[in-house]
């Protein structure tokens, strides 16, 4: 990477002496968006539901970028953990300048057919996708607003915007349900009111809405997600959430509140 001058646009996106806690941080998205925070400078914190798993993943981000990253097990729809863990994390880092809320997923029990689908399942999703990042931002921000600052990234999905086109999903496979898209929807309208109630406390709140991601799926499926995207190809695990995250973590996006970056290769805008 060239060097760019003191005081120059790269000054932005540098997150030195700055901390953030990734809730679901341990694989994949999540653990992207911590590296390319430690990339930029900062120190931090990444949560999963399994400790160990923390652990390890916060052993291979210090190795990696040569930041101090901290591994801790929370489950996110549980509040008493939350109020621990959050205390746990302040007591490491002192305070908290970037939070993202990586977590809740379409992972759910079958089945997902609307005629099909039972009650507690829906809640289930709902309790991780939406209830859970809510009770986030309530255990965290008083302690942004003491400060009068932070960026909180909250992340959604394409499927909050635009409806699924299950005529790609191969025998075998299984689409996502349906309350998946109202938990991600949800997580969009919410992000858009945090932002409206934390602007005058100078915090940012903005949402990253990925499209689908290349993971070991059939090839079929992959060539035929593919050619439903201008781009044509699925989203890369390790690169392409990484500049996403940056900016809205970082001063180059100082006056963005309230926003849904869609990083989806185009996948929403030609259906």
């Amino acid at each position: 990477m060239s060097t760019l001058p003191s005081g120059s646009l790269w000054d932005l996106f540098k997150l030195d002496g700055r901390n953030f806690l990734v809730v679901g941080g341990a694989r994949d998205l999540g653990f992207d968006m911590a590296e390319a925070l430690a990339q930029a400078g900062a120190d931090g914190v990444v949560t999963s539901r399994d400790h160990t798993s923390a652990e390890l993943a916060a052993k291979r981000l210090s190795e990696s970028t040569g930041r101090k990253v901290t591994g801790l097990g929370l489950d996110a729809t549980d509040e008493t953990q939350l109020r621990s863990v959050t205390e746990l994390v302040l007591r490491e880092l002192g305070h908290v300048d970037v939070l993202v809320n990586c977590v809740g997923g379409g992972a759910t029990t079958l089945p997902v057919e609307l005629e099909r689908r039972e009650m507690a399942a829906v809640e289930k999703m709902l309790l991780a996708n939406v209830v859970a990042p809510q009770m986030i931002c309530k255990h965290v921000v008083p302690h942004m607003r003491l400060r009068k600052s932070g960026s909180i990234i909250n992340i959604a999905s394409i499927a909050g915007i635009v409806g699924r086109d299950r005529s790609v999903y191969l025998e075998g496979m299984s689409p996502q349900a349906l309350d998946y898209a109202s938990a991600k929807g949800a997580v969009i309208g919410f992000t858009r009111d945090l932002a409206a109630y934390l602007g005058a406390d100078g915090i940012r709140v903005n949402t990253i809405s990925p499209g689908g991601f290349a993971r070991k799926q059939p090839q079929a499926f992959i060539d035929a997600y593919s050619a439903k995207t201008p781009l044509k190809r699925m989203g890369r695990d390790g690169v392409d959430l990484k500049g996403a995250t940056i900016f809205l973590a970082s001063d180059a996006s100082a006056y963005v509140t309230g926003h849904n970056l869609v990083v989806d290769g185009g996948f929403s805008i030609w259906q």
